[in-house]
């Protein structure tokens, strides 16, 4: 099955379990490193990754890598060419789905949850705000921002923040965007 097959099935089943939450394409982490295929920003940001029968792992580890640094939650969505040894190339607490069948009829089955990652990391969240979202924060927060503060210094005093307090300012901010460019 396509990529793109995958990707209706998915959404739909997303667009069921996750009613008014908002589901995304190509969200853009670790500053453009890497898009997660699709994610779902409610109360946790949770990234997609998916495999069809017809692409390769080649660049699956760098991308565990890099989810791992911002989302709460992973899954890989894969076809079942994959789907009996995908658990050999990706965390024990990254979900597992698997979508099979047609394009016409594709079923998607969970094969494993997805548990919350504990090894986010606080810089790589902040730079998920975009510049003008960061410096508004802070000052909504009593501090002040000068012109010259470029993007990475208003991202280390974000990263400051409780863990807990830094992840709901930036899911405040991802889910109040209007617009949503490609990888970013």
């Amino acid at each position: 099955m396509r990529d793109a097959d995958m990707r209706v099935a998915l959404h739909a089943r997303l667009a069921l379990k996750f009613v008014g939450d908002r589901i995304r394409d190509e969200m853009g982490l670790c500053l453009g490193a890497t898009r997660v295929d699709v994610a779902v920003v409610n109360g946790s940001l949770h990234g997609y990754e998916i495999k069809s029968d017809r692409d390769t792992l080649v660049r699956l580890p760098a991308q565990v890598e890099l989810y791992n640094r911002v989302l709460d939650y992973s899954t890989i969505v894969c076809g079942e060419k994959y789907v009996e040894r995908i658990s050999e190339h990706v965390p024990d607490e990254w979900g597992i789905i698997e979508v099979a069948g047609d394009s016409v009829e594709p079923a998607v089955f969970e094969r494993r949850p997805a548990r919350r990652n504990s090894t986010v990391d606080p810089i790589a969240i902040a730079q998920l705000l975009w510049r003008d979202e960061a410096a508004a924060e802070l000052v909504r927060r009593g501090e002040r921002v000068l012109r010259r503060e470029t993007r990475w210094d208003l991202w280390d005093r974000l990263a400051c923040l409780p863990m807990p307090e830094l992840q709901n300012v930036v899911r405040t901010q991802l889910k109040a965007r209007p617009v949503w460019p490609t990888g970013r």
